[in-house]
């Protein structure tokens, strides 16, 4: 018996499709214990890791149009998603806001601010 070539894209380390509730409600379905001790608990920041495959001609215009805007590849493609499902009246009520990126905004006057006249 041989067995499947591996996939040169794939990384191993980062192969990580299921989060913990996923595996918890797998080992509830099938009967099985966990096989080390208690499913640790996501923290709500966590952000889904996903492997996406573009055309790179659509990249390319992706990563353009991200630039265009200030903004990462990866910020693009999840603000074109999340106003795809609001357009289409699919986005979940308890969506977080999109997280904010870069410098966080001045708290008031500091260093280099001009005072008011």
């Amino acid at each position: 018996m041989t067995t499947p070539p591996e996939d040169p894209e794939r990384d191993p380390a980062k192969d990580s499709t299921k989060d913990s509730a996923t595996d918890a409600a797998t080992d509830a379905a099938t009967g099985s214990a966990p096989a080390e001790g208690p499913v640790p608990r996501r923290r709500p920041q966590q952000r889904k890791q996903v492997l996406l495959r573009l055309d790179p001609q659509v990249y390319e215009a992706l990563a353009r149009w991200a630039g265009d805007e200030l903004r990462s590849a990866n910020a693009q493609i999840e603000f074109l998603l999340r106003r795809a499902l609001a357009e289409a009246g699919r986005l979940p009520g308890d969506t977080g806001p999109l997280p904010r990126r870069g410098r966080p905004p001045r708290s008031g006057p500091g260093p280099g601010a001009t005072p008011p006249p």
